[in-house]
């Protein structure tokens, strides 16, 4: 008789023919030995070695790992990796950090504010260290910060022997009085 699977009145031997169950058993059987199988939860070793899964089992993965449940289960926040912002969106964050990092190199000793002084050490220093290198690569990597060319083979000239005692620490931050019109804090920062 024609009567639908979903009416559950009836008799099971209604719904389908045997033969069609005994195939869906033996699917979901086969299926559910392969699932164990390749995962190697459970199985017989006689299923995990004819399977092609060559990764841990997921019973090591668990006792490695912590779950975490609820709140803060997002690892991509930038906790703890705070830069100065010095109050302007990234282009021109880098286009100031790029100016005052030329005019450091080419002056020796600039007076800026103390929080830009401090970003900017960082990228001084390591236009020196390019500088100490000297190969082709960390020439294009200054000519590619530094506004002035000029400027790049002056200090790829002078750096390696103005330098050549010191591994790191090339600048130096002195505070000084703070600005008369907005009370900010100000600083100097120079070549050592």
């Amino acid at each position: 008789p024609s009567v639908s699977p979903a009416d559950h009145s009836l008799p099971p031997r209604f719904c389908t023919s045997f033969r069609v169950k005994m195939k869906c058993v033996l699917l979901l059987l086969a299926s559910l030995l392969g699932f164990t199988a390749a995962f190697g939860v459970g199985a017989p070793a006689t299923f995990s070695a004819s399977s092609s899964f060559s990764g841990t089992s997921m019973s090591t993965l668990e006792s490695n790992y912590v779950v975490r449940s609820g709140k803060g289960d997002l690892s991509m926040m930038r906790h703890r990796k705070r830069m100065p912002k010095l109050g302007k969106p990234a282009d021109q964050r880098k286009a100031l950090l790029r100016a005052l990092t030329t005019e450091v190199i080419r002056h020796g000793r600039i007076k800026t504010t103390l929080v830009r002084a401090k970003a900017v050490r960082k990228h001084v220093d390591h236009m020196i260290e390019l500088g100490k290198r000297g190969d082709l690569h960390a020439r294009r990597q200054a000519l590619g910060w530094i506004y002035d060319k000029d400027l790049v083979h002056s200090l790829f000239e002078a750096a390696p022997e103005r330098y050549s005692d010191r591994a790191g620490g090339y600048t130096r931050v002195l505070r000084t009085m703070p600005r008369q019109g907005d009370n900010a804090k100000m600083a100097v920062i120079e070549l050592v």
